[in-house]
């Protein structure tokens, strides 16, 4: 073959790789978007703890949700559950992620300082395509009057996720409002909460609001008693099942 023939066969190869090259990235730049978790797919439930890491109460309603025939795992915190509340949004991922490889979803209840560190993980680690369903139970979503007065009368009291805590807080205001849907979100929370002050703190802009007195007047729950209840059980139960969350019903 002469060099003539050589070169034109060569610019020919060039450019059929090219127009190749061209319609693959067109056909990336038409790709669907990333997918998120359809609602009739029940998947792995992931349980966050408060401030503290204290898990007894999550674990009976761990106990709960796996009585229903799903998945339930207390997702421990490092630092005992008062480091800095995005090593803990960290943690959570690493979960969900380990989680997503055997389900096709994952939903988080996240009790007190631990629907934080859900909102964080959402918005941190594209939890929109991880999370199904998102319940926070007696949050202290625009922050807490005690973890400010830690901060500025016993500062060194007061760790990293306590200061993360108080209301005006750095953390607290670069995160989203209202929350990113999907995934579904339910905000449960007691009007008797001397944890979370004031208790409507754990108001969350965009999610499904359940303060517990106004479904069920007078009944006595206090914030430690949150994850135990049984009628909050049953809202969080039918809150991650098949149907759309919905508001409380009267207990």
């Amino acid at each position: 073959m002469s060099p003539r023939r050589r070169l034109m066969f060569a610019v020919l190869a060039a450019i059929a790789v090219l127009s190749a090259a061209g319609l693959g990235v067109r056909a990336l730049l038409r790709a669907e978007p990333v997918r998120v978790p359809a609602q009739d797919a029940l998947g792995v439930v992931l349980l966050v703890p408060g401030y503290g890491g204290g898990t007894d109460g999550l674990d009976r309603l761990a106990a709960a949700v796996r009585a229903t025939g799903r998945t339930a795992t207390v997702v421990e915190m490092p630092d005992g559950g008062t480091g800095d509340l995005t090593a803990q949004a960290d943690t959570l991922d690493r979960a969900a992620t380990d989680a997503l490889r055997r389900a096709p979803s994952v939903d988080v209840i996240g009790y007190s300082a631990g629907g934080v560190v859900a909102r964080l993980w959402v918005q941190r680690h594209d939890g929109v395509h991880k999370a199904r369903r998102v319940v926070t139970l007696g949050s202290p979503h625009q922050g807490a009057r005690l973890a400010a007065a830690g901060a500025a009368g016993l500062p060194g009291a007061c760790p990293a996720a306590c200061r993360q805590l108080a209301p005006g807080s750095t953390l607290l205001a670069q995160l989203r409002s209202p929350v990113p849907t999907p995934p579904q979100w339910l905000s449960i929370w007691t009007e008797q909460d001397q944890t979370v002050q004031p208790p409507d703190s754990a108001r969350l802009a965009g999610a499904t609001d359940a303060d517990i007195q106004q479904s069920c007047p007078g009944r006595p729950v206090s914030h430690g008693e949150l994850p135990t209840d049984d009628y909050v059980t049953g809202l969080v139960l039918d809150a991650i099942g098949p149907a759309p969350i919905d508001a409380a019903p009267p207990c």
